[in-house]
């Protein structure tokens, strides 16, 4: 019984770490709509449709989180109850998964994102493109921001899913 509460407790972290991408996605819509409306540079103009292109990416990110997470925990509960063995394997394959997928995503492609986007600033001279290099720049840290954070709690999970196994 006590995993189905650490399962519970980090699928709520999880719905808590989704506000973040929430949070986030709102300020990139509001300096979207502050561009638009107060820029009167070239280049102030060309940061309106970067950053409310990532504020709907990352609100949609944030809310596919919240929302997946937030129906995991009366889930969790249901598959507890009716096999609590197969319900610990099941997170295991889950957590191993994810875990793979940010170790991939997260801590090798977004930083290579975040050098291409480098590069791209320095070596192009367009002001669009430059707003949407540093636009995709601070969207990648935003994630490593979150994801970060997100990859630590799913390892701390996964170890406690092996260990009640092992029991």
């Amino acid at each position: 019984m006590e995993i189905l509460k650490i399962a519970t407790e980090w699928a709520k972290s999880e719905v808590f770490s989704a506000r973040f991408f929430i949070f986030f996605a709102i300020l990139f819509l509001i300096a979207s709509v502050g561009f638009w409306q107060l820029g009167k540079t070239e280049m102030a103009k060309a940061y309106i449709i970067p950053t409310l292109v990532v504020g709907l990416l990352i609100l949609a990110v944030g809310v596919g989180i919240f929302f997946t997470n937030k129906s995991r925990i009366t889930s969790f509960e249901e598959a507890y109850q009716e096999d609590p063995t197969e319900f610990v394997k099941s997170e295991i394959i889950r957590t191993e998964k994810s875990m793979g997928e940010y170790k991939t995503i997260v801590f090798k492609v977004i930083p290579l994102l975040i050098v291409v986007a480098a590069l791209l600033i320095i070596f192009v001279d367009k002001p669009i493109w430059r707003a949407t290099a540093i636009t995709t720049i601070a969207m990648m840290i935003v994630i490593l921001f979150v994801d970060s954070n997100a990859d630590t709690r799913i390892q701390a999970y996964h170890q406690q899913l092996q260990l009640v196994l092992k029991q």
